[in-house]
């Protein structure tokens, strides 16, 4: 498998790079300014489809052509205070009481009214599409910008989460992805909190060191990860749009973790796109292609767009590509259902 993927991908320098805006091994290159021009490169899965090629077939559960799998990292559940002046200022310059009142009162009324503890109203949205999702949060107890927040005040909505059959997972904490006493640490704090195992994992800010990354994550008891994307753009970081095991070149051999690429991050796609307009045309491309080659692909939305009355666009796209997938027939889910069906299904790369 490895060898067809580096045999085909033009896009395998940029998976194996290194180096990121914190001057650390990352896989977000800090070369990736896009340019207009970049993009026809990183929106197609050049791999998957030679890979389709050669006879790469995929069965999806209920004959779903295509999958497409959601994903939430939870970096705040209580809005700092420059969200809160944000969403405060466009509530009043709409005229919206109810959004100045939501914003501003949580503060007064206890952290339970905080708007961004708003599980509940996402997994609906979801449900009325016939699909779930995974929510990955953080347990860390440093972070360079600010302390997020404690892991035990999410107790009750994590309850809520895994009892409605959506899944929870861990978000790692800035420096978790290169230490694995701090990734160790974190994932026995998130699971003594949730009562039950956890076994999916994307790390803050999409840091990741290639193959020691996925080594640590394999040790600490994690089945899959999904941190490979972009933080600048959206698209295919390795041209593939399948989930895949990493290989250890110099080692030689497969490691035991499954990587399901990230393609769609909801503040990559609205701040790369110049309009409402052309980020659904982005996205649109993206869920095109991945019915086109029979793949998957994953999406990033942040919980705090659901609340944020200045990003009320980010919602109405994320209800519109829900919609869009659900009438294409797509097989929408969490990350731990395509772990599960990977697992079973035996899949073999030609």
């Amino acid at each position: 498998m490895y060898d067809s993927i580096k045999k085909h991908s033009s896009l395998w320098e940029r998976f194996t790079s290194k180096g990121d805006d914190f001057d650390q091994y990352s896989c977000v290159d800090s070369y990736c300014n896009f340019a207009r021009h970049d993009m026809e490169e990183v929106l197609s899965p050049d791999v998957s489809r030679k890979l389709v090629e050669e006879g790469l077939e995929m069965e999806f559960p209920d004959d779903k052509k295509f999958g497409v799998c959601l994903t939430h990292d939870i970096d705040d559940i209580y809005p700092p205070f420059y969200h809160t002046l944000l969403s405060v200022y466009y509530s009043a310059r709409n005229i919206d009481l109810s959004g100045i009142k939501t914003h501003c009162l949580w503060r007064v009324n206890g952290k339970a009214q905080s708007p961004y503890l708003n599980f509940r109203e996402i997994m609906d949205i979801e449900e009325q599409f016939g699909g779930k999702s995974s929510f990955y949060f953080l347990a860390a107890d440093k972070d360079p910008r600010r302390f997020r927040y404690d892991i035990e005040d999410t107790e009750a909505y994590m309850g809520e989460i895994v009892d409605r059959g959506w899944e929870v997972g861990l978000h790692g904490g800035y420096y978790s992805y290169a230490n694995y006493n701090n990734l160790l640490y974190e994932k026995q704090k998130l699971e003594s909190v949730l009562g039950k195992e956890v076994i999916g994992f994307r790390n803050h800010y999409l840091r990741l060191k290639i193959n020691e990354s996925w080594e640590m994550l394999s040790k600490a008891g994690f089945k899959y990860d999904t941190t490979l994307g972009f933080n600048n753009t959206v698209g295919f970081r390795n041209g593939m749009c399948h989930p895949f095991r990493p290989y250890n070149s110099e080692e030689k051999k497969t490691l035991d973790i499954l990587e399901i690429p990230l393609n769609i991050m909801d503040v990559a796609l609205c701040e790369y796109a110049g309009s409402f307009k052309e980020a659904w045309e982005l996205s649109k491309q993206i869920l095109d292609s991945g019915e086109k080659y029979n793949g998957i692909i994953t999406l990033l939305w942040h919980n705090n767009t659901f609340s944020s009355p200045h990003l009320k666009d980010w919602k109405k796209l994320y209800i519109k590509i829900l919609d869009y997938c659900n009438k294409k027939d797509a097989w929408i889910t969490s990350c731990e259902d395509i772990y599960e069906w990977w697992n079973s299904a035996d899949i073999d790369y030609p």
